[in-house]
């Protein structure tokens, strides 16, 4: 193992999860919105639907001829930030216990999280 990997016993607890609406705060996509559709927490990335879409080139084979597709890739989460629900405005989110349940809410409006 180099010094760059580090050994985790469990994924880590992210602020994203599938289906919450979220902001690319930077790069490429940077200001555009969307629906996480898929999350991957050992690698700390999401992929959210219709941004960051790229070109890939598959090679004719017996089966199936060779093709041009668009496939969304994954985003680190660090560039990812909610959308309220309400406001349509970035914001952070916190956890609380209600009713004996950790729930997420809304940071700027204190909505909770459905």
């Amino acid at each position: 193992m180099s010094n760059t990997q580090k050994k985790t016993r469990f994924a880590p607890k992210l602020h994203v999860k599938k289906g919450d609406s979220v902001i690319v705060i930077a790069g490429a996509n940077k200001g555009q919105t969307g629906v996480i559709t898929q999350v991957f927490p050992k690698e700390n990335r999401a992929i959210v639907g219709g941004l960051n879409v790229k070109v890939k080139h598959t090679k004719p084979t017996q089966q199936n001829p060779g093709a041009i597709n668009e496939i969304e890739m994954p985003i680190h989460i660090s560039n990812l930030m909610h959308v309220d629900a309400k406001t349509g405005a970035p914001t952070k989110i916190g956890r609380k216990v209600e009713d004996g349940k950790i729930v997420r809410y809304y940071k700027k409006s204190g909505e909770i999280i459905k």
